[in-house]
């Protein structure tokens, strides 16, 4: 009992560290991170609600194509995504208030606050990950994409998928953001570079960080 306490306790660890990543990208006035593109394209154009309600929201519908998708396949633990969900989204908003007198103008000032970003973005993923618990909606419905697909087509790869699904939103929240706002709003350079770099410092965070390890050894544990 105590060891899977343990291993979900640094996985709503990981997700409340990510909050504060996507955050400070998102404050870098550079452009968000991919998967939450569109929740703050919304949060723009519909002011009355926040970027972490309308990540919720979006994170709902994640789950619920997962379910649609998997159907007897979608495990019942994974209603766990839901909790992980009201967490993650919540401390974005918390996130952002804590951050919200820093507004960044040069852009080396908004650069430094994008890597910092997508470095504390990649520590969450790491933690996140390594006890093998539930997935997060945004991975957990490429997974069941994944599963979908592999039906017809069994030699697609996961991270193929993951790279449409990404590009994907991205061509979304583009589109959004010229229906309202008639120009790109919330989305540029940060949102390419986050793509980009977020995996590199996932590989440097789980080469260089040991406490990781221990993380990881509690998933073997029984």
């Amino acid at each position: 009992m105590k060891v899977i306490s343990l291993r979900y306790f640094y996985f709503f660890l990981g997700i409340i560290i990510n909050s504060f990543g996507i955050a400070f990208i998102t404050k870098s006035n550079l452009g968000t991170s991919q998967i939450s593109s569109i929740p703050y394209i919304f949060s723009l154009e519909y002011t009355d609600f926040s970027f972490g309600l309308t990540t919720f929201i979006f994170n709902i519908i994640f789950i619920l194509i997962e379910i649609a998708l998997l159907r007897r396949d979608f495990e019942p633990i994974q209603f766990l995504q839901i909790v992980a969900n009201i967490i993650f989204s919540f401390f974005i908003d918390v996130s952002m208030n804590l951050l919200s007198a820093f507004e960044p103008e040069t852009i080396i000032v908004k650069l430094i606050s994008l890597f910092i970003g997508c470095f504390i973005l990649a520590i969450g993923i790491s933690i996140e990950v390594a006890p093998n618990v539930i997935v997060v909606p945004g991975e957990g419905v490429v997974r069941a994409l994944a599963l979908a697909i592999a039906i017809k087509k069994p030699k697609v790869k996961f991270g193929t998928i993951k790279i449409y699904f990404d590009v994907t939103l991205i061509i979304i929240a583009c589109i959004l953001s010229f229906i309202f706002f008639g120009e790109l709003n919330g989305i540029g350079l940060g949102t390419i570079v986050s793509a980009l770099i977020v995996g590199r410092f996932i590989n440097l965070v789980n080469r260089h960080f040991k406490f990781l390890r221990h993380i990881r050894a509690l998933a073997r544990l029984k």
